[in-house]
């Protein structure tokens, strides 16, 4: 935290500093043509300054990441640079058609590798190139090298880059995705010159035409869908938004195209007061994680595997209950911290948390407003390419349901390559199908006259709905498959608890029945959101 404070006062004063010295005329106002008196037109000046904005910005931004990643990672930064160069150089170098193949299984071999590579530690890589065998020492004379030990010991402030690399490497598939599909685009600005818009498959969609669209005022939806323009794909733009500093150790994930947006016009949300509000958000979020953790002890006593036998059914439901609380507190934190970081800095990328998790019933929602830019990630580069929700009626749905599984698969393996987050990823897809089925069973149009009775019977799907993602995320963050037996045995084994139970059920429907209320209320506001 001190190190963080510290940068997220630092890095604005650095790019105003470079700002003041290094600016051109053009950042802020568009050079008259060369001899004439009269200024360009309105909208080549428009057009200029976006782009010395961005060249001023992404410039910044390559340098300043230059140094954060060495800073961080001291001589490990060489093994970062090598692995985005190599991403790149498959986007630019190979044929289009193999281009796809190659990022997801140069990405995916990158994230098993480091995970059983441990980071390539230097010493193991000055062992493998050493002619010598260590398992020799008696040969006389013989000192084992040291440089791989010595560049091991200056490794920055963060020797295990790996662990946070999961993140860069959304983004390293992100550019080679938007960099692909865009070649559909050549020969013009697709804002410019042809405003289509694009769908997640790009293919041009000829009953859904945005003609006339304002480069400077692109809705978030244009801004990731649109491809820049040609030239934005350059290495110098893709290493500072690989890199993005305010971004880089644990997002919100920002694509490429939406960040080229962004450097190249403010967005209207970047305000003073917005960022100023936020920053107490933050603040609040940060005492909040204070006195929970400094009066409720759950992770302590998780960690200490206790008999679960010592606890009242009462109290391990609560342990469980407050411990998803401080998973989702310690989640917010840091993408609440970035985020404002990257808000001060003038780029606004997605919020990750929009909901309480007490304020969520649904599964599908849930996911939605949970890691919701990782969300948006997947859907666009993993679920919608894999054929989305399919065709309607019940074999789409089938359909929808297996490409839910590759996801959850994916993001499994993407948090850790472990057994227990593999049957997380497994038990959500698990846990969605309840809720699809409902819906076929039940849909809403059937039961419009009858409101109410509709209303009580979503009630008992959610509560359904809560046990479940309970389940899975206890299993998945925090106590495992082992850990999960014992509570629901210490749950279960007396009749106090299966009363417990009864009365948690009660206690889970009525506050469903409070957020049915909630997301009314939202709609009467004119707040829509999927989450």
């Amino acid at each position: 935290m001190p190190y963080l404070a510290v940068l997220i006062v630092v890095h604005p004063l650095l790019r105003a500093a470079y700002d003041y010295f290094w600016r051109a005329n053009t950042y802020i106002q568009v050079r008259q043509s060369p001899g004439s008196s009269r200024s360009l037109t309105h909208g080549l000046s428009v057009g200029a300054t976006a782009d010395a904005r961005l060249q001023q910005r992404v410039s910044f931004d390559f340098y300043f990441a230059i140094i954060f990643i060495i800073a961080l990672h001291g001589f490990s930064a060489l093994k970062v640079v090598l692995i985005v160069f190599t991403n790149y150089m498959l986007a630019k170098r190979l044929p289009k058609k193999y281009v796809p193949a190659a990022t997801w299984i140069f990405n995916i071999a990158i994230l098993f590798a480091n995970e059983l590579a441990r980071g390539y530690p230097y010493a193991n890589i000055a062992a493998f190139l050493s002619p010598f065998k260590y398992s020799r020492p008696a040969m006389k004379g013989f000192q084992e090298p040291n440089w791989g030990n010595w560049l091991d010991e200056h490794c920055g402030l963060i020797p295990r880059w790996e662990v946070l690399f999961n993140i860069t490497t959304l983004r390293l598939i992100s550019f080679n995705f938007d960099y692909y599909w865009s070649l559909n685009m050549r020969g013009g600005s697709p804002v410019e010159v042809l405003p289509l818009y694009l769908c997640h498959s790009w293919r041009l969609t000829n009953d859904i035409k945005k003609k006339q669209l304002d480069p400077s005022n692109l809705s978030e939806r244009d801004r990731v869908s649109l491809p820049v323009k040609a030239e934005d794909y350059s290495f110098r733009n893709y290493f500072a938004y690989a890199l993005y500093s305010p971004l880089y150790l644990a997002g919100p994930i920002l694509t490429f195209n939406d960040y080229i947006n962004q450097q190249r016009y403010m967005l209207p949300s970047i305000t003073r007061e917005r960022t100023l509000m936020y920053a107490i958000r933050f603040i609040l979020v940060l005492l909040c994680m204070e006195l929970v953790l400094h009066f409720i002890y759950t992770v302590a006593i998780f960690k200490a595997k206790p008999d679960w036998a010592a606890y009242t059914p009462f109290q391990l439901g609560m342990l469980g209950y407050f411990n998803l609380h401080v998973i989702w507190l310690k989640l917010l934190m840091p993408w609440r911290f970035f985020r404002l970081w990257a808000l001060i800095d003038g780029v606004d990328p997605p919020e990750n948390m929009v909901r309480c998790m007490s304020n969520n019933y649904s599964a599908a929602a849930f996911w939605r407003g949970w890691h919701r830019s990782y969300n948006r990630w997947v859907v666009r580069y993993i679920y919608v390419p894999l054929g989305g929700s399919g065709a309607a009626g019940a074999l789409g749905r089938l359909r929808a349901l297996a490409n839910v599984l590759a996801v959850f698969t994916f993001v499994a393996l993407w948090h850790d390559i472990s057994l227990r987050l593999l049957v997380w990823g497994w038990l959500i897809s698990l846990f969605v199908l309840p809720e699809v089925v409902a819906g076929l069973l039940f849909p809403a149009k059937k039961w419009k006259d009858r409101p109410n009775a509709y209303r009580a019977l979503r009630g008992v799907g959610a509560v359904g709905n809560i046990l479940m993602m309970m389940v899975a995320n206890l299993v998945g963050f925090a106590i495992g498959l082992d850990g999960l037996a014992g509570l629901v045995n210490g749950i279960f084994g007396s009749a106090s608890g299966v009363g417990f139970f009864a009365g948690a059920c009660v206690c889970l429907y009525v506050g469903a029945q409070v957020m049915f209320e909630v997301r009314e209320e939202e709609k009467r506001q004119g707040i829509r959101m999927k989450c």
